[in-house]
């Protein structure tokens, strides 16, 4: 098994693509990609968003074999309605040879009483990839994701949330890919102009072929979580965060997938 199965198994089979998780950069901290706020009313609003990263790391597999990465995007909302763009420097040691993941999304988020639920399509593409160099019995890399989540705040400052994710078609002929994921953050008072914050999230991702890329049943699923802390200062918030899998130790890729704490420093306009 190739070190580009096991990492696009969780990246893409698994989605590649971070509640205050999830972006992205992939998910893992407050105000990541694919996790646009909702907006009240019928009111248009944009933002754009630059970050760098020492490792990009989704759902507790690295995307960048373990090197720093850069991203950017922009989210567009209208009401309930919101779409965006998100780009990201990849390496996966030039098999496939592709440098950029580009992910699509379009979703809505209606309210019902102190409950926000959040339904969307999410498109993960990797430009510059030639599905020919992959193994031919695999497939098409890119794929489709569908996401259907609900958060609340159980108390001021406060934030719950869970979303499953699913994929008929995972990358690299999956078949289909489960994931839950549970987040929980908490905001602290201000200190001046710097206000911190601490979330966390675990994460559980099943892939329902079990010849998937000649994987055992015993290892088409694993557990992930992290946890850190960050400081917002006018625009931009400062991220450390730890990670890690309950992927076996025995898998000769197991590296991409293990303990590791990530920096990452965003900066959201306007």
């Amino acid at each position: 098994m190739t070190k580009l199965h096991k990492i696009l198994r969780a990246a893409g089979a698994t989605g590649a693509l971070f509640a205050l998780a999830g972006s992205a950069l992939a998910d893992g901290y407050s105000g990541s990609i694919k996790d646009a706020p909702v907006e009240e009313g019928r009111k248009f609003s944009y933002s754009v968003n630059a970050a760098v990263t020492s490792d990009y790391v989704f759902r507790g597999f690295s995307q960048s074999s373990e090197n720093p990465a850069v991203s950017a995007g922009i989210d567009l909302s209208y009401g309930i309605l919101y779409a965006g763009f998100w780009g990201s420097s990849v390496d996966f040691d030039g098999d496939p040879d592709s440098s950029v993941e580009m992910d699509v999304y379009l979703g809505i988020k209606p309210v019902l009483g102190p409950v926000t639920f959040d339904f969307a399509v999410l498109g993960y593409l990797y430009p510059g990839t030639n599905d020919d160099e992959a193994p031919s019995d695999l497939g098409e890399i890119d794929y489709l994701e569908l996401k259907a989540g609900a958060s609340i705040t159980p108390f001021t400052n406060a934030s719950l949330a869970g979303v499953v994710y699913y994929t008929p078609d995972g990358t690299l002929s999956a078949g289909d890919v489960w994931t839950v994921e549970g987040t929980a953050g908490y905001s602290f008072a201000s200190i001046g102009r710097f206000t911190p914050s601490i979330s966390g999230t675990v994460g559980y991702s099943d892939t329902e072929n079990n010849n998937y890329g000649g994987l055992a049943d015993s290892d088409k699923d694993y557990v992930y979580w992290n946890a850190g802390a960050a400081v917002a200062f006018d625009k931009f918030t400062l991220d450390v965060r730890y990670w890690d899998t309950d992927v076996d130790s025995d898998n000769g890729l197991a590296t991409y997938a293990d303990e590791r704490v990530v920096g990452t420093l965003k900066v959201v306009l306007p």
